[in-house]
């Protein structure tokens, strides 16, 4: 299954990539509120915090938005701009959620986390070691919240949060693998100013992680009697192995090599 969503996540990428980089250049109005933000704050302790707060805000809700409109390309169709302002009105109440804790998040790794481990003594350091493993599951499990909101609209934020929860638990293994895929992903975005894959890239890869794990519990509450060691993965990823088809990066650019 990893394999297969490392394979679906570039190629739904690379088939929606002019999309993709729409929707990342709305990201850069969120790195110019960080950025006054933070040249605010040599002029104004409360403007710089203020104008902080309304770009986490905004970050969260365009973030709902994006993950919404891009879940519609892991289902490989083609959404409207439309479809991106009707997410508006599907996601705004996860976004609040989001939004909250998305500053509990920054609060622990700028203020509160830093705070213990300047006391440079051992209870304190303890306490602060607590709060970074609280910090990184919170992370991770935040990291299927939208994908889960989008996909199962009918669910309050706080059942969200929680099936967020179960399955970042559920699936360790995967949900590891996932913040380090997150980390390398952050990287190119980096390296690309920003613009591939970007945020929207990290959110349609969340949609297909999310979308390949809600088909395992879908089998396996049909199959009670198999265990989730014995999927069989190869059955259940066979249509999406045929709309994706055999595809490769030689081809991708190459395609007369193929």
């Amino acid at each position: 299954m990893t394999g297969f969503f490392i394979k679906k996540a570039f190629f739904d990428g690379w088939d929606n990539l002019i999309s993709l980089v729409l929707l990342n250049l709305g990201y850069l109005v969120v790195l110019l509120a960080i950025y006054g933000a933070i040249e605010l704050f040599a002029l104004s302790v409360a403007a710089g915090l203020t104008l902080l707060v309304l770009a986490v805000a905004l970050h969260s809700f365009y973030t709902g938005i994006v993950s919404v409109h891009v879940k519609e390309y892991a289902w490989y169709k083609r959404p409207s701009f439309a479809d991106f302002t009707a997410g508006c009105k599907q996601i705004w109440r996860h976004a609040l959620l989001h939004f909250g804790i998305s500053l509990i998040l920054l609060s622990l790794m700028i203020l509160i986390i830093p705070f213990y481990l300047s006391y440079g003594s051992l209870i304190p350091f303890s306490i602060a070691m607590i709060l970074f493993w609280i910090t990184l599951a919170l992370y991770l499990a935040m990291m299927f919240y939208y994908p889960l909101a989008s996909q199962m609209p009918g669910d309050k934020p706080i059942k969200t949060l929680k099936k967020a929860f179960i399955i970042f638990i559920d699936n360790i293994g995967f949900s590891l693998f996932f913040g380090v895929y997150h980390i390398v992903t952050l990287m190119f975005t980096i390296f690309f100013a920003t613009i591939i894959p970007g945020m929207s890239g990290i959110q349609l890869s969340r949609q297909v992680a999310v979308k390949l794990l809600l088909m395992k519990y879908d089998y396996l509450e049909n199959e009670q009697q198999t265990t989730k060691k014995h999927i069989p993965w190869d059955s259940l990823l066979f249509d999406e192995q045929e709309k994706i088809g055999k595809r490769t990066l030689k081809g991708m650019i190459f395609p007369w090599k193929d």
